[in-house]
Protein backbone atom coordinates (compact mmCIF):
# COMPACT_ATOMS: atom_id res chain seq x y z
CA UNK A 1 0.00 0.00 0.00
CA UNK A 2 1.47 3.27 -0.74
CA UNK A 3 0.84 5.95 1.55
CA UNK A 4 1.53 9.34 1.06
CA UNK A 5 3.96 11.41 3.88
CA UNK A 6 1.35 13.63 5.37
CA UNK A 7 4.23 15.31 6.62
CA UNK A 8 6.00 16.10 3.45
CA UNK A 9 2.51 17.47 1.59
CA UNK A 10 2.26 19.89 4.34
CA UNK A 11 5.78 21.25 4.32
CA UNK A 12 4.93 21.58 0.75
CA UNK A 13 2.45 24.74 1.52
CA UNK A 14 4.38 25.86 4.60
CA UNK A 15 3.57 29.49 4.42
CA UNK A 16 0.07 28.48 5.04
CA UNK A 17 1.07 25.87 7.78
CA UNK A 18 2.60 28.52 9.19
CA UNK A 19 -0.14 31.10 9.73
CA UNK A 20 -2.17 28.81 11.52
CA UNK A 21 0.34 26.99 13.48
CA UNK A 22 1.65 30.23 15.19
CA UNK A 23 -1.38 30.43 17.42
CA UNK A 24 -2.53 26.66 17.80
CA UNK A 25 -0.70 26.31 21.89
CA UNK A 26 -2.93 28.82 22.63
CA UNK A 27 -5.61 27.67 21.15
CA UNK A 28 -5.03 24.13 22.34
CA UNK A 29 -5.21 25.47 26.02
CA UNK A 30 -9.08 26.72 25.57
CA UNK A 31 -9.65 23.16 23.47
CA UNK A 32 -10.54 21.55 27.34
CA UNK A 33 -13.29 24.67 28.24
CA UNK A 34 -16.36 24.47 26.14
CA UNK A 35 -18.83 26.95 26.17
CA UNK A 36 -21.48 24.80 27.51
CA UNK A 37 -19.23 21.73 29.69
CA UNK A 38 -21.00 18.46 31.02
CA UNK A 39 -22.02 18.26 34.43
CA UNK A 40 -22.08 14.87 36.05
CA UNK A 41 -24.32 15.08 38.55
CA UNK A 42 -27.24 15.60 35.82
CA UNK A 43 -26.38 12.73 33.92
CA UNK A 44 -28.63 10.86 35.91
CA UNK A 45 -31.65 13.08 35.57
CA UNK A 46 -34.42 13.30 33.08
CA UNK A 47 -35.30 15.98 31.19
CA UNK A 48 -39.20 16.75 30.62
CA UNK A 49 -40.05 16.97 27.07
CA UNK A 50 -40.42 20.37 25.30
CA UNK A 51 -43.01 20.02 22.82
CA UNK A 52 -44.03 23.53 22.38
CA UNK A 53 -41.74 26.75 21.73
CA UNK A 54 -38.44 27.44 19.47
CA UNK A 55 -36.45 23.82 18.95
CA UNK A 56 -32.77 23.21 19.13
CA UNK A 57 -32.77 22.18 15.80
CA UNK A 58 -34.54 25.56 14.75
CA UNK A 59 -31.70 27.13 16.64
CA UNK A 60 -29.27 25.49 14.81
CA UNK A 61 -30.91 26.28 11.60
CA UNK A 62 -31.40 29.80 12.80
CA UNK A 63 -27.51 30.32 13.17
CA UNK A 64 -26.91 28.19 9.70
CA UNK A 65 -29.05 30.94 7.86
CA UNK A 66 -27.37 34.29 9.41
CA UNK A 67 -23.81 32.95 9.33
CA UNK A 68 -21.70 35.06 6.84
CA UNK A 69 -18.16 34.50 5.11
CA UNK A 70 -17.31 38.10 6.21
CA UNK A 71 -17.79 36.64 9.96
CA UNK A 72 -14.71 34.86 9.88
CA UNK A 73 -11.56 37.00 10.56
CA UNK A 74 -8.51 36.68 8.38
CA UNK A 75 -6.65 34.49 10.92
CA UNK A 76 -9.52 32.23 11.12
CA UNK A 77 -10.62 31.56 7.50
CA UNK A 78 -6.15 30.81 7.35
CA UNK A 79 -6.81 28.35 9.95
CA UNK A 80 -9.54 26.54 8.24
CA UNK A 81 -7.65 26.43 5.28
CA UNK A 82 -5.27 24.43 6.97
CA UNK A 83 -7.77 22.09 8.18
CA UNK A 84 -8.96 21.63 4.66
CA UNK A 85 -5.25 21.10 3.84
CA UNK A 86 -4.23 18.95 6.28
CA UNK A 87 -7.73 16.66 5.40
CA UNK A 88 -6.68 16.80 1.96
CA UNK A 89 -3.20 15.46 2.83
CA UNK A 90 -5.29 12.63 4.62
CA UNK A 91 -7.19 11.93 1.92
CA UNK A 92 -4.57 11.48 -0.51
CA UNK A 93 -2.76 9.72 1.91
CA UNK A 94 -5.86 6.96 2.21
CA UNK A 95 -5.82 6.43 -1.69
CA UNK A 96 -5.25 2.66 -2.42
CA UNK A 97 -6.47 1.50 1.14
CA UNK A 98 -8.44 -1.88 0.64
CA UNK A 99 -11.70 -0.38 2.41
CA UNK A 100 -11.59 2.61 0.32
CA UNK A 101 -10.47 0.35 -2.86
CA UNK A 102 -14.00 -0.80 -1.61
CA UNK A 103 -15.98 2.09 -1.11
CA UNK A 104 -14.71 3.73 -4.78
CA UNK A 105 -16.61 0.65 -6.70
CA UNK A 106 -19.60 1.37 -4.59
CA UNK A 107 -19.60 4.50 -5.69
CA UNK A 108 -18.60 3.54 -8.96
CA UNK A 109 -21.45 1.03 -9.56
CA UNK A 110 -24.19 3.21 -7.52
CA UNK A 111 -23.03 6.64 -8.00
CA UNK A 112 -26.07 7.12 -9.98
CA UNK A 113 -26.66 9.61 -12.98
CA UNK A 114 -27.66 13.66 -13.31
CA UNK A 115 -25.09 15.81 -11.62
CA UNK A 116 -21.85 14.81 -11.08
CA UNK A 117 -19.24 15.56 -7.94
CA UNK A 118 -16.02 15.08 -7.95
CA UNK A 119 -14.44 12.20 -6.20
CA UNK A 120 -11.31 12.97 -4.31
CA UNK A 121 -8.67 10.96 -6.20
CA UNK A 122 -10.23 10.65 -9.60
CA UNK A 123 -13.49 10.31 -10.97
CA UNK A 124 -17.08 11.52 -10.69
CA UNK A 125 -20.42 10.14 -8.47
CA UNK A 126 -23.70 11.88 -7.62
CA UNK A 127 -23.58 14.10 -4.73
CA UNK A 128 -24.81 11.12 -2.09
CA UNK A 129 -22.34 8.84 -2.99
CA UNK A 130 -19.65 11.83 -3.79
CA UNK A 131 -20.04 13.08 -0.13
CA UNK A 132 -19.81 9.41 1.82
CA UNK A 133 -16.63 8.55 -0.40
CA UNK A 134 -15.19 11.68 0.31
CA UNK A 135 -15.26 11.57 3.73
CA UNK A 136 -14.31 7.78 3.76
CA UNK A 137 -10.80 8.90 2.29
CA UNK A 138 -10.48 11.97 4.45
CA UNK A 139 -11.40 9.50 7.64
CA UNK A 140 -9.74 6.25 7.00
CA UNK A 141 -6.22 6.73 8.02
CA UNK A 142 -7.45 8.31 11.50
CA UNK A 143 -4.80 11.50 11.28
CA UNK A 144 -7.23 14.20 11.04
CA UNK A 145 -8.03 17.33 13.60
CA UNK A 146 -9.15 17.28 16.81
CA UNK A 147 -11.73 19.32 18.71
CA UNK A 148 -11.55 18.67 23.05
CA UNK A 149 -14.11 19.88 24.92
CA UNK A 150 -14.21 18.59 28.60
CA UNK A 151 -14.71 14.29 28.55
CA UNK A 152 -15.67 14.64 24.73
CA UNK A 153 -13.93 15.21 21.66
CA UNK A 154 -15.03 15.05 18.22
CA UNK A 155 -13.36 15.81 14.65
CA UNK A 156 -14.30 18.34 12.45
CA UNK A 157 -13.05 17.39 9.37
CA UNK A 158 -15.70 14.54 9.50
CA UNK A 159 -18.08 17.41 7.63
CA UNK A 160 -15.27 18.17 5.15
CA UNK A 161 -16.34 15.43 2.74
CA UNK A 162 -20.04 16.03 2.35
CA UNK A 163 -19.79 19.94 2.89
CA UNK A 164 -17.38 19.98 -0.33
CA UNK A 165 -19.72 17.50 -2.54
CA UNK A 166 -23.20 19.79 -1.60
CA UNK A 167 -21.44 22.97 -2.62
CA UNK A 168 -20.16 21.67 -5.65
CA UNK A 169 -23.32 20.31 -6.31
CA UNK A 170 -24.94 23.76 -5.61
CA UNK A 171 -22.52 25.40 -7.88
CA UNK A 172 -21.10 27.14 -4.73
CA UNK A 173 -17.71 29.14 -4.93
CA UNK A 174 -14.92 28.71 -2.47
CA UNK A 175 -16.19 31.45 -0.10
CA UNK A 176 -19.76 29.40 -0.11
CA UNK A 177 -17.52 26.42 1.07
CA UNK A 178 -15.92 27.71 3.91
CA UNK A 179 -18.64 29.18 5.09
CA UNK A 180 -20.43 26.40 5.20
CA UNK A 181 -18.10 24.10 6.36
CA UNK A 182 -17.64 26.73 9.08
CA UNK A 183 -21.47 26.32 10.35
CA UNK A 184 -20.66 22.47 10.42
CA UNK A 185 -17.49 22.68 12.40
CA UNK A 186 -19.06 24.90 15.01
CA UNK A 187 -22.36 22.92 15.24
CA UNK A 188 -20.41 19.77 16.08
CA UNK A 189 -17.76 21.75 18.47
CA UNK A 190 -21.10 22.96 20.49
CA UNK A 191 -22.86 19.52 20.70
CA UNK A 192 -19.14 18.38 21.74
CA UNK A 193 -19.07 20.93 24.55
CA UNK A 194 -22.97 20.22 25.46
CA UNK A 195 -23.39 16.53 25.79
CA UNK A 196 -22.15 13.28 27.62
CA UNK A 197 -22.59 11.39 24.24
CA UNK A 198 -19.58 8.96 25.29
CA UNK A 199 -20.87 8.75 29.23
CA UNK A 200 -23.58 6.98 27.44
CA UNK A 201 -22.15 4.76 25.39
CA UNK A 202 -22.79 7.07 21.84
CA UNK A 203 -20.29 7.05 19.46
CA UNK A 204 -18.15 10.68 18.98
CA UNK A 205 -19.98 10.75 15.77
CA UNK A 206 -23.35 11.03 17.34
CA UNK A 207 -23.28 15.10 17.26
CA UNK A 208 -21.70 15.40 13.56
CA UNK A 209 -25.62 14.06 12.15
CA UNK A 210 -26.45 17.84 13.16
CA UNK A 211 -23.41 19.37 12.19
CA UNK A 212 -24.42 17.32 9.05
CA UNK A 213 -27.69 19.26 8.32
CA UNK A 214 -26.25 22.44 9.59
CA UNK A 215 -23.56 22.83 6.80
CA UNK A 216 -25.15 20.83 4.03
CA UNK A 217 -28.23 23.48 4.39
CA UNK A 218 -26.04 26.70 4.04
CA UNK A 219 -24.25 24.91 1.02
CA UNK A 220 -27.16 23.82 -0.46
CA UNK A 221 -28.69 27.35 0.04
CA UNK A 222 -31.53 26.15 2.12
CA UNK A 223 -34.32 28.79 3.64
CA UNK A 224 -34.28 28.30 7.37
CA UNK A 225 -37.64 26.00 7.74
CA UNK A 226 -36.28 23.67 5.50
CA UNK A 227 -32.56 23.95 7.27
CA UNK A 228 -34.56 23.17 10.47
CA UNK A 229 -36.17 19.85 8.72
CA UNK A 230 -32.84 18.96 7.54
CA UNK A 231 -31.15 19.10 11.16
CA UNK A 232 -34.24 17.16 12.52
CA UNK A 233 -34.11 14.48 9.47
CA UNK A 234 -30.42 14.19 10.20
CA UNK A 235 -30.21 13.98 13.67
CA UNK A 236 -33.03 11.22 13.45
CA UNK A 237 -31.18 9.37 11.18
CA UNK A 238 -29.23 7.34 13.63
CA UNK A 239 -27.23 7.22 17.03
CA UNK A 240 -23.93 5.60 16.23
CA UNK A 241 -22.86 2.88 19.26
CA UNK A 242 -19.73 3.60 20.95
CA UNK A 243 -19.19 -0.47 20.21
CA UNK A 244 -17.13 0.61 16.99
CA UNK A 245 -14.21 1.42 18.98
CA UNK A 246 -14.09 -1.40 21.58
CA UNK A 247 -11.29 -3.78 21.03
CA UNK A 248 -11.95 -5.77 18.28
CA UNK A 249 -11.78 -2.69 16.03
CA UNK A 250 -13.10 -2.99 12.80
CA UNK A 251 -12.09 -1.63 9.30
CA UNK A 252 -15.81 0.17 10.22
CA UNK A 253 -14.39 2.54 12.58
CA UNK A 254 -12.65 4.57 9.88
CA UNK A 255 -15.92 4.55 7.51
CA UNK A 256 -18.87 4.83 10.07
CA UNK A 257 -18.65 8.89 9.14
CA UNK A 258 -19.45 8.17 5.96
CA UNK A 259 -22.28 6.44 6.38
CA UNK A 260 -23.66 9.14 8.23
CA UNK A 261 -22.25 11.31 5.18
CA UNK A 262 -24.55 9.37 2.72
CA UNK A 263 -27.63 9.10 4.81
CA UNK A 264 -27.63 13.07 5.84
CA UNK A 265 -26.95 14.37 2.05
CA UNK A 266 -29.53 12.25 1.23
CA UNK A 267 -32.02 13.49 4.12
CA UNK A 268 -31.04 17.04 3.76
CA UNK A 269 -31.82 16.89 -0.26
CA UNK A 270 -35.52 15.51 0.95
CA UNK A 271 -35.87 18.34 3.21
CA UNK A 272 -35.49 20.41 0.24
CA UNK A 273 -38.05 19.05 -1.26
CA UNK A 274 -40.54 19.89 1.55
CA UNK A 275 -39.98 16.92 4.11
CA UNK A 276 -40.06 17.55 7.00
CA UNK A 277 -38.56 16.44 10.48
CA UNK A 278 -39.30 15.67 13.54
CA UNK A 279 -39.39 18.92 15.11
CA UNK A 280 -37.80 18.14 18.86
CA UNK A 281 -35.49 15.72 17.57
CA UNK A 282 -33.28 16.84 20.65
CA UNK A 283 -35.47 18.12 23.84
CA UNK A 284 -38.88 16.05 22.49
CA UNK A 285 -40.22 12.75 24.09
CA UNK A 286 -37.66 10.03 23.25
CA UNK A 287 -35.79 12.79 21.40
CA UNK A 288 -32.07 13.06 21.81
CA UNK A 289 -32.12 14.81 25.35
CA UNK A 290 -34.01 12.02 26.82
CA UNK A 291 -31.78 9.61 25.11
CA UNK A 292 -28.90 10.97 26.76
CA UNK A 293 -31.02 11.80 30.28
CA UNK A 294 -30.03 15.07 30.46
CA UNK A 295 -30.87 18.67 28.73
CA UNK A 296 -29.25 19.78 25.91
CA UNK A 297 -29.28 23.54 25.12
CA UNK A 298 -27.05 25.61 23.73
CA UNK A 299 -27.86 29.15 22.97
CA UNK A 300 -27.33 29.25 19.41
CA UNK A 301 -28.01 33.13 19.34
CA UNK A 302 -25.23 33.71 21.02
CA UNK A 303 -22.98 31.18 18.73
CA UNK A 304 -19.81 32.18 16.65
CA UNK A 305 -17.98 31.31 14.11
CA UNK A 306 -14.74 30.56 16.54
CA UNK A 307 -14.10 26.81 17.18
CA UNK A 308 -11.07 26.84 14.46
CA UNK A 309 -9.32 28.56 17.57
CA UNK A 310 -9.22 25.66 19.53
CA UNK A 311 -8.86 22.95 17.03
CA UNK A 312 -5.42 20.80 16.71
CA UNK A 313 -4.05 18.87 13.91
CA UNK A 314 -2.49 15.43 15.22
CA UNK A 315 1.27 15.14 15.04
CA UNK A 316 1.24 11.09 14.91
CA UNK A 317 -1.16 8.59 13.08
CA UNK A 318 -2.55 7.40 15.93
CA UNK A 319 -5.67 8.20 18.63
CA UNK A 320 -5.93 11.57 20.09
CA UNK A 321 -5.35 10.38 23.82
CA UNK A 322 -1.92 8.29 22.62
CA UNK A 323 -0.46 11.71 21.29
CA UNK A 324 1.40 12.81 24.06
CA UNK A 325 2.63 9.40 25.20
CA UNK A 326 3.71 8.94 21.90
CA UNK A 327 5.66 12.42 22.05
CA UNK A 328 6.80 11.49 25.95
CA UNK A 329 8.57 8.07 24.60
CA UNK A 330 10.36 10.02 21.44
CA UNK A 331 11.67 12.59 23.46
CA UNK A 332 12.59 9.93 26.41
CA UNK A 333 14.53 8.13 23.46
CA UNK A 334 16.47 11.21 22.09
CA UNK A 335 17.68 12.34 25.56
CA UNK A 336 18.70 8.63 26.50
CA UNK A 337 19.03 6.45 23.59
CA UNK A 338 18.65 2.82 24.12
CA UNK A 339 18.84 -0.39 22.41
CA UNK A 340 15.31 -1.83 22.08
CA UNK A 341 16.69 -5.30 22.32
CA UNK A 342 18.31 -4.45 25.47
CA UNK A 343 14.79 -3.34 27.19
CA UNK A 344 13.29 -5.61 30.08
CA UNK A 345 10.19 -3.44 30.44
CA UNK A 346 8.08 -0.21 29.11
CA UNK A 347 5.62 1.33 31.78
CA UNK A 348 3.26 4.23 30.20
CA UNK A 349 1.52 6.22 32.74
CA UNK A 350 -1.20 7.80 31.69
CA UNK A 351 -4.80 10.08 31.86
CA UNK A 352 -7.82 7.53 32.64
CA UNK A 353 -9.12 8.34 29.20
CA UNK A 354 -6.20 7.17 27.51
CA UNK A 355 -5.74 3.97 29.40
CA UNK A 356 -9.42 3.48 28.57
CA UNK A 357 -9.61 3.95 24.69
CA UNK A 358 -6.22 2.68 24.31
CA UNK A 359 -3.99 0.79 26.85
CA UNK A 360 -6.38 -2.15 27.89
CA UNK A 361 -9.14 -0.50 30.21
CA UNK A 362 -12.84 -0.84 29.71
CA UNK A 363 -12.71 -0.60 25.80
CA UNK A 364 -10.79 -3.84 25.75
CA UNK A 365 -7.24 -5.16 25.81
CA UNK A 366 -4.60 -3.75 23.52
CA UNK A 367 -1.92 -6.60 22.83
CA UNK A 368 -3.11 -8.45 20.35
CA UNK A 369 -2.66 -6.36 17.78
CA UNK A 370 -2.42 -7.10 13.92
CA UNK A 371 -4.29 -4.67 11.50
CA UNK A 372 -3.97 -0.99 10.98
CA UNK A 373 -7.11 -0.64 13.43
CA UNK A 374 -5.91 -2.15 16.29
CA UNK A 375 -2.32 -0.39 15.97
CA UNK A 376 -3.62 3.27 15.76
CA UNK A 377 -5.31 2.27 19.23
CA UNK A 378 -2.93 0.26 21.17
CA UNK A 379 -0.56 2.38 23.18
CA UNK A 380 1.67 -0.61 24.26
CA UNK A 381 2.39 -1.00 20.33
CA UNK A 382 2.38 2.69 19.45
CA UNK A 383 4.93 3.04 21.97
CA UNK A 384 6.95 0.03 21.52
CA UNK A 385 7.00 1.02 17.30
CA UNK A 386 8.18 4.51 18.30
CA UNK A 387 11.22 2.99 20.59
CA UNK A 388 11.74 1.33 17.42
CA UNK A 389 11.35 3.64 14.59
CA UNK A 390 11.35 7.11 16.01
CA UNK A 391 7.97 7.91 14.97
CA UNK A 392 4.34 6.44 14.79
CA UNK A 393 3.68 7.82 10.54
CA UNK A 394 1.18 6.23 8.22
CA UNK A 395 4.50 3.44 7.65
CA UNK A 396 3.89 2.57 10.94
CA UNK A 397 0.36 1.29 10.86
CA UNK A 398 1.19 -0.70 7.40
CA UNK A 399 0.14 -4.58 8.09
CA UNK A 400 3.89 -5.31 7.28
CA UNK A 401 5.42 -3.04 9.67
CA UNK A 402 3.05 -4.39 12.45
CA UNK A 403 3.62 -8.18 11.62
CA UNK A 404 7.30 -7.93 12.21
CA UNK A 405 8.91 -9.50 15.60
CA UNK A 406 10.41 -6.60 16.54
CA UNK A 407 7.52 -4.64 17.53
CA UNK A 408 5.20 -8.08 18.69
CA UNK A 409 7.64 -9.06 20.74
CA UNK A 410 8.19 -5.38 22.54
CA UNK A 411 4.67 -4.67 22.65
CA UNK A 412 4.47 -7.57 24.97
CA UNK A 413 6.76 -6.37 27.52
CA UNK A 414 5.00 -2.78 27.80
CA UNK A 415 2.22 -1.74 30.58
CA UNK A 416 -0.22 0.54 30.15
CA UNK A 417 -1.40 2.13 33.68
CA UNK A 418 -3.47 4.85 34.67
CA UNK A 419 -2.51 8.15 37.00
CA UNK A 420 -4.88 9.60 38.80
CA UNK A 421 -3.07 12.61 38.91
CA UNK A 422 -3.04 12.66 34.94
CA UNK A 423 -6.52 12.76 34.84
CA UNK A 424 -7.30 15.31 37.18
CA UNK A 425 -5.33 17.84 34.93
CA UNK A 426 -7.07 16.47 31.71
CA UNK A 427 -7.70 17.64 29.35
CA UNK A 428 -6.23 21.47 30.11
CA UNK A 429 -3.26 18.84 30.19
CA UNK A 430 -2.47 15.69 28.01
CA UNK A 431 -0.08 14.53 30.66
CA UNK A 432 2.00 11.52 30.22
CA UNK A 433 4.97 9.40 31.63
CA UNK A 434 7.13 6.53 30.15
CA UNK A 435 9.53 4.52 32.14
CA UNK A 436 12.05 2.42 30.15
CA UNK A 437 13.79 -0.15 32.29
CA UNK A 438 17.06 -2.11 30.49
CA UNK A 439 18.13 -5.70 31.17
CA UNK A 440 20.90 -4.00 32.96
CA UNK A 441 19.01 -2.63 35.81
CA UNK A 442 19.19 0.73 34.54
CA UNK A 443 16.29 3.11 33.84
CA UNK A 444 15.08 5.92 32.56
CA UNK A 445 11.94 8.12 33.31
CA UNK A 446 10.38 11.31 31.04
CA UNK A 447 7.60 13.41 31.28
CA UNK A 448 5.25 15.67 28.92
CA UNK A 449 2.20 18.07 29.81
CA UNK A 450 1.28 17.44 26.22
CA UNK A 451 2.44 17.32 22.33
CA UNK A 452 3.28 18.96 19.69
CA UNK A 453 -0.05 20.35 18.02
CA UNK A 454 -1.90 20.30 21.30
CA UNK A 455 -0.30 22.22 23.48
CA UNK A 456 3.29 23.45 24.68
CA UNK A 457 4.34 21.54 27.94
CA UNK A 458 7.24 21.54 29.56
CA UNK A 459 8.95 17.98 29.87
CA UNK A 460 10.70 16.89 32.75
CA UNK A 461 13.08 13.58 32.63
CA UNK A 462 15.08 11.86 34.87
CA UNK A 463 17.86 8.82 35.22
Amino acid sequence: MAWLNRRTFLQTNAALVASAMAGKAAGAEEAGSGKVQCDKRELTEKPNPIITGPSQAQGIARFASRARYEDLTAEQRERLKVDVLDSLACAIGALGAPPIEAYLAQAQEFGGSGPRCTLIGSGQANVVYAAAYNTALIRYLDFMDSYLAGAELCHPSDNLGAVLAATEHAGGSGKDFLTSLAVAYQVEAALTAAAPFRAHRFDLTTHLTYSLGAGLSKALGLDEKRAAWAVEICGATGIPLLVVRTTPISEWKGLQPSQLALGCVHGTLLASRGVSGPAYVIEGADGLAHALGRAVRVDWEAERLDCFDRLALKSYNSAVPTQSAIFCMLELRKAHPFDPNDVASIVGEVFQDAYDFTGGGKFGPKTNVHTKEDADHSLPYLLSVAALDGDVQPAQLDPGRIAKPDVQGLLKKVAIRPDNGFTARYPGEMPSRVIVRLKSGESYSHEVNGSPGFRRGRSRGTR
